[in-house]
């Protein structure tokens, strides 16, 4: 497992504060945030690995882990238990006959020597003569894209894992960036240990049509100039298909108008919508007819 130097992703030394952590973590999200870098691969890759190095060293007890045992910190807790079997027990080797036992009650110092493979054993290495501990497998990352319309409604997608078919079942209203876990769906464990989850991690494409912010959803409609300053009808597209409206008198170019339930499905709440927001861009009408002109002319003069 190659070593990833969370520090050096957010931009910061071994001695940063909690609080430098946070500035640091806040200021490179809105930098590569995707909404802000539209189809930038690169911004992507750098946006995710700034999420994992803030989950990390954000959590005081993993930082600690981390800043002890590098990319291993996962197995810390497996390394300790290892380290303290092996101050209990001394390997005593047999005769010729190359038989031996585990002796108990060896009180010695703790031997790096005899460790210093430890963590390859976790990814399948063995020393022969030694009882093998059990870890757990190496959890999985994976990222699925869906288009706004794809994340509106609950769906089922299958994936191949390690040559099994899974099929899951998508949520509507799942938000960009984020995770579910399949248990055991990971790595497999070491030594009969359990294997490892698989974390799937949701990347919503933009919409050229909506913006979706939390539960709510954004759209322009244009408004003829009649409708505007008369009022009336007018139909304005939602998510779903096409509505009516009420138009009042005078409407502005800008106008925001709000069309409750007409938003994103919340996430897990059936039922649950947020809302449309509409805004109206008037439309000046353009190659008038000498009719129409005398007419704009007679309206202005009333001016």
């Amino acid at each position: 497992m190659a070593f990833i130097d969370y520090y050096s992703i957010l931009g910061i030394d071994k001695n940063a504060s909690e609080e430098d952590i946070k500035k640091a973590y806040r200021k490179l999200a809105r930098k590569y945030h995707p909404d802000l870098n539209p189809n930038d691969k690169e911004a992507k890759t750098k946006f995710q690995q700034v999420n994992e190095a803030n989950e990390v060293l954000s959590n005081p007890e993993n930082r600690k882990k981390y800043d002890e045992y590098g990319e291993h910190w996962k197995h810390a807790e497996e390394y300790e238990r290892a380290k303290q079997a092996q101050q209990q027990y001394q390997y005593e080797p047999g005769g010729g006959g190359g038989g031996g036992r585990w002796q108990e009650g060896y009180t010695g110092d703790f031997d790096e020597g005899m460790f210093s493979d430890f963590f390859g054993s976790m990814f399948g290495n063995r020393r022969s003569g030694r009882q093998q501990a059990k870890f757990r497998g190496e959890d999985f990352h994976a990222e699925v894209n869906l288009s706004l319309r794809e994340a509106y409604t609950t769906h089922q997608r299958t994936f191949t894992i390690n040559g099994e078919n899974v099929r899951i079942t998508i949520p509507a209203g799942i938000a960009n960036g984020q995770k579910i876990k399949l248990k055991g769906r990971g790595g497999p464990g070491i030594n009969g240990g359990p294997a490892g989850d698989l974390y799937i991690t949701f990347v919503i494409e933009e919409d050229p049509h909506f913006k979706r912010i939390d539960n709510d959803l954004y759209t322009t409609a244009n408004l003829d100039l009649y409708a505007a300053v008369l009022g009336g009808e007018t139909t304005v597209n939602t998510f779903t298909g096409k509505a009516k409206v009420k138009v009042h008198e005078g409407t502005q170019n800008g106008t925001k108008m709000r069309l409750k339930g007409k938003g994103f499905p919340v996430y897990k709440k059936e039922g649950e919508f947020g809302d449309l927001f509409v805004t109206f861009n008037v439309q000046i009408p353009k190659h008038l007819t000498e009719r129409q002109r005398e007419l704009f002319e007679e309206l202005s003069k009333l001016q």
